[in-house]
């Protein structure tokens, strides 16, 4: 176990054999991981990563065995099944063992179906929220989440199910007309069907759309247009996931907040 160089004040969770801690390593910057995270990464004996977390953190934790765990929409990938039991085998072999995922392992992460299974098989474990890509890939765009000018309410939503489909328990007209702004994760496979249904259910075309792709990383790219145009647009763009939509009047102060212009390439 290496040291963990931390601050000194807090008294720092140690990280006991036959634990498992859910840990999220934030939007893709290695800097947004979380202290508690970085604690984590020194003291673990495995650490099974998503696909969306930047490697680059895997070097935090040079004692550890690294398993890859990533699962991407219209690529071979474990199954959901088998990263949970691994987790617990790992556990029962009396590892120390960190299931780092990209974002907040419990906003659309499935973290919430690993900790069932820890649970089921009498395996403790932590939880260690994360910085979630819907707040802060945006925030790295330019684009605050919520404004008071504008929203006092957004609606965080998947682009598809356990069924890979676009979610058919989502209430699309509802959410239309009553979600101020609406940040879709994993949206690009299905983001016409998404739209369109946006629109039927009384969207403007004319709405302003903000889509950030490998967000907080070297490769983010952010395009701005609406929710008529989005998708002829993106296709020209050559857009490809990891994605964040952002629907909503929102996406009109990156003009403004696009703080990263003071960095510059």
């Amino acid at each position: 176990m290496t040291e963990s160089p931390l601050p000194k004040g807090p008294a720092w969770p140690q990280f006991e054999p036959g634990w498992v801690w859910l840990c999220g390593a934030g939007p893709g910057d290695p800097g947004l991981m979380t202290l508690h995270g970085l604690n984590a990464l020194r003291q673990a004996d495995v650490v099974v990563y998503d696909a969306l977390v930047e490697t680059a953190i895997l070097a935090w934790a040079p004692q550890a065995e690294h398993i890859y765990a990533g699962k991407r929409g219209g690529k071979p990938s474990p199954k959901q099944t088998d990263i949970s039991l691994r987790l617990v085998e790992l556990a029962q072999a009396g590892k120390r063992v960190l299931r780092l995922k990209g974002g907040d392992p419990f906003v659309f992460g499935r973290g919430g179906e690993e900790a069932q299974m820890l649970v089921a098989h009498g395996v403790p474990f932590r939880v260690i929220p994360g910085i979630t890509a819907g707040i802060g890939g945006l925030a790295y765009a330019g684009i605050p989440v919520t404004h008071r000018e504008v929203n006092q309410s957004v609606t965080f939503v998947t682009g598809h199910d356990q069924t890979g489909e676009t979610p058919a328990a989502l209430d699309w007209a509802a959410i239309a007309r009553g979600s101020q702004v609406i940040v879709i994760y994993m949206g690009m496979k299905h983001i016409a069907e998404i739209t369109s249904a946006l629109m039927a259910g009384g969207r403007d075309p004319a709405e302003p759309v903000a889509v950030v792709t490998n967000a907080t990383t070297p490769d983010q790219r952010v395009l701005e247009t609406t929710l008529g145009a989005v998708v002829a647009d993106v296709a020209a763009a050559g857009m490809e996931p990891p994605a964040i939509f952002c629907v909503g009047r929102v996406g009109d102060y990156r003009a403004e907040l696009n703080w990263q212009r003071f960095i510059g390439p």
